[in-house]
């Protein structure tokens, strides 16, 4: 029987300017849909997984062509809820050279965030479900939102699922005080944390002291301190080293509680930055379903993520082959 995986969170509108003009030279905007928890279905639905993706949205036509869009994917939107008024928007700045991407969000009083606990049954959203995946950002819009994502890891958990967490810390929707005092309570409940160089530190005290950039092994008491904090199976840190805002290296590292798992760095030149490291989630979690080992794991992840920067928009819409052959030759050649 195959594996079922569900995500929670919010999908948003994405408005960007053509190529890489700025906010201020915009005179139109490309429209595209995604989010973390959004981004890591759709990538497990390309990868061939039952992929359920559960929010709110509204039910007018702009939230129609957000379902049609994961729908268009192969994503299973049958446990969205429908209501409300607004639809939350984020509008992207791509970074080139040394200038920085930018975001600024429209979400304050979307539907999602104004949205009721009574809405989501979890055990009728969890029928059948094998694996729940949540980022840190779901919490961060509302503290209604954060009572919710709560519920849903422990009847999670309860049900005997496997919980994921990337932590996803951002700094515009709140701060690293009540970002640590609400994680701390999710991570209870998790079984397999993801976190970014630094995450663990801002948010639960968890300092590593990288003697330089390409010091990975300095991350390893951070993801054994994760485990056994907060009881996960397994830590997992994404090692992003920003070059530019044009090329960047990848890594990534997996602590199982018993080894510490590398994949190999990757030296890309980004297509768009975006959505890197929920399509690390997607290749984390398909490599778990699929028994791949801890090794395995990290590289099929890792590989992921990297195809992902040369794709445009939010989500990785890579095959499973595609991964595979990148994580075992690294191969850019022409496939003839």
């Amino acid at each position: 029987m195959a594996k079922r995986v569900v995500t929670f969170g919010e999908i948003l509108l994405r408005l960007a300017p053509e190529g890489y003009r700025r906010f201020l030279q915009a005179d139109s905007f490309g429209a595209v849909y995604g989010g973390g928890e959004a981004n890591t279905a759709l990538s497990l639905a390309q990868f061939g997984t039952d992929a359920a993706f559960v929010t709110k949205l509204p039910e007018h036509d702009i939230g129609q062509a957000a379902v049609n869009f994961l729908r268009s994917y192969g994503v299973d939107t049958s446990m969205i809820v429908r209501g409300g008024d607004r639809m939350g928007i984020y509008f992207l700045e791509r970074g080139a050279a040394q200038r920085p991407s930018r975001v600024i969000y429209d979400r304050a009083g979307s539907a999602f965030a104004l949205a009721r606990r009574e809405e989501f049954d979890w055990d009728r959203i969890f029928a059948g479900a094998d694996w729940f995946h949540i980022t840190g950002i779901t919490p961060a819009v509302s503290d209604g939102m954060a009572e919710i994502s709560l519920e849903a890891v422990k009847a999670a958990k309860r049900l005997g699922l496997t919980v994921s967490c990337d932590i996803n810390y951002r700094a515009k929707l709140w701060d690293k005080a009540k970002a640590g005092r609400v994680l701390s309570g999710i991570m209870q409940y998790v079984d397999i944390c993801i976190a970014g160089r630094g995450q663990a530190g801002d948010l639960f005290g968890i300092e590593s002291h990288p003697a330089s950039e390409d010091d990975y092994r300095a991350y390893e008491p951070v993801a054994r301190e994760l485990t056994e904090r907060f009881g996960c199976r397994a830590a997992a840190v994404t090692l992003r080293t920003t070059v530019s805002s044009s090329d960047n290296l990848w890594a990534a590292m997996i602590y199982d509680g018993e080894k510490f798992c590398y994949s190999r760095e990757y030296n890309i030149h980004i297509v768009d930055r975006v959505g890197g490291g929920d399509s690390f989630a997607a290749g984390l979690i398909y490599a778990q379903l699929t028994g791949m080992d801890t090794q395995q794991t990290v590289d099929f992840a890792a590989a992921a993520a990297c195809l992902k920067l040369s794709v445009e928009g939010d989500a990785n819409i890579c095959s499973v082959q595609e991964v595979k052959e990148l994580a075992e030759s690294g191969s850019a050649q022409v496939q003839r």
